[in-house]
């Protein structure tokens, strides 16, 4: 059977800070087999790890949250950094963890470092669930890979995050702490694992059709138009107010998003910066989005209040609470910290929700620059503005 255990601590010593956070998460447990970790980026996060490793020698998995998480007991931040880790104990289960720093193939990265987790569970099996995180940059291509071995597995997971979109991020994954790259944890079990993953957006009648992308997430033009000036005329705004991050902030109630095949499934493609050089082969008045787009794919301009965006944390967190046929042992809540921004000084509302709905069950919230996961039948995604809300059954 499942239990988990969750720990944090804001000492200002991070060594300390990674000690008293694995005690706690420790306390009650027989059989860890996991420790998903994550810190501020104020924190000396190796020094975090080493704390950590002082008390367990358990897997360890993570990154950096942005600006806070969220427990049970409330909103874990301070002027100086935090740490906080979810502890899963199960006699039953077997977790496979590894990792890769970023290179020049983040398909072969994917695809070594699946073999890996495979092998480091001792099983030539592919998991039933896994969890990725990586840095925000390439993960629909390291996501790619591991599917190459593996098939597809349902997953669920987010990006390292830092407070000021500098890339200050880490991911943490053992005794290992880089900056850009790719981690997994392999679920090996018999227990429930579900994932319910959403934007929770309002659709507009605002559509277009992609005509022009540059490497990936660089949207040039919709409708054969500037993409920025497309989307400033949707919303109302006059481009030239959209350059640099004043378009991240104003997308957040407002973000764009592409439809999986089947409909069942909106993406969020949140507009990251505002444009305004053009280069040989790009026109001025581009979108930096979050993730990639596709030339030839309709693309979406979706709305939200903030009111909409707090309820649907409450709101995700039953939906998955319903899927499960067994008790809940644990939740494991990716937020995007975009969302979080956007929320400003009401993130109190937030927690009030999910402890609500948690009713008592461990839960860790953490803020992601990138979400991962599926609906239904969908494949795989990477999106961002998004909720991943994972929940683990007792059986």
């Amino acid at each position: 059977m499942l239990k988990a255990k969750v720990g944090y601590s804001t000492d200002i010593n991070s060594f300390l800070s990674g000690k008293d956070t694995a005690k706690v998460a420790s306390q009650g447990i027989n059989h860890a087999k996991l420790g998903m970790l994550y810190t501020s980026v104020l924190t000396d996060t190796r020094e975090v790890v080493k704390g950590v490793k002082s008390v367990t020698d358990v897997p360890i998995i993570g990154c950096t949250s942005s600006g806070a998480i969220i427990v049970p007991d409330g909103i874990v931040t301070s002027d100086h950094g935090f740490s906080g880790m979810m502890m899963f104990d199960d006699e039953d289960m077997t977790v496979g963890v590894a990792c890769h720093e970023a290179g020049k193939d983040a398909r072969a990265i994917g695809r070594k470092v699946a073999i890996a987790a495979v092998e480091n569970a001792k099983t030539t099996r592919a998991p039933a669930y896994f969890y990725m995180v990586a840095s925000p940059k390439e993960e629909e291509d390291y996501l790619m890979g591991i599917q190459d071995v593996i098939g597809r597995v349902p997953m669920f997971g987010g990006s390292a995050a830092d407070d000021t979109v500098e890339g200050n991020w880490k991911i943490i994954c053992n005794d290992k702490v880089f900056t850009d790259g790719v981690a997994v944890a392999f679920f090996y079990t018999d227990n429930e694992i579900v994932t319910s993953y959403t934007g929770a957006y309002r659709e507009t009648k605002n559509i277009g059709l992609i005509t022009e992308v540059k490497d990936n997430r660089t949207l040039v033009s919709i409708d054969g138009v500037s993409a920025l000036k497309k989307y400033g005329n949707w919303i109302g705004v006059n481009p030239n107010d959209l350059k640099g991050q004043n378009l991240l902030v104003a997308s957040i109630t407002k973000p764009l998003g592409v439809k999986d095949p089947l409909g069942n499934l909106t993406v969020i493609r949140h507009p990251m910066f505002g444009n305004d050089q053009g280069t040989r082969t790009t026109s001025d008045d581009t979108i930096t989005l979050g993730n990639k787009a596709v030339e030839g794919t309709a693309i979406i301009q979706l709305e939200a209040t903030v009111d909409e965006l707090i309820d649907s944390t409450g709101n995700t967190l039953k939906d998955v609470k319903k899927q499960l046929y067994t008790d809940p042992a644990a939740y494991f809540l990716v937020h995007c910290g975009g969302r979080k921004l956007g929320i400003g000084d009401r993130m109190d509302e937030v927690h009030k929700q999910l402890a609500k709905e948690a009713k008592g069950v461990p839960f860790i919230t953490i803020f992601t620059f990138g979400e991962y996961g599926y609906d239904e039948h969908s494949a795989n995604i990477c999106g961002g503005l998004m909720l991943s809300f994972t929940a683990f059954g007792k059986k």
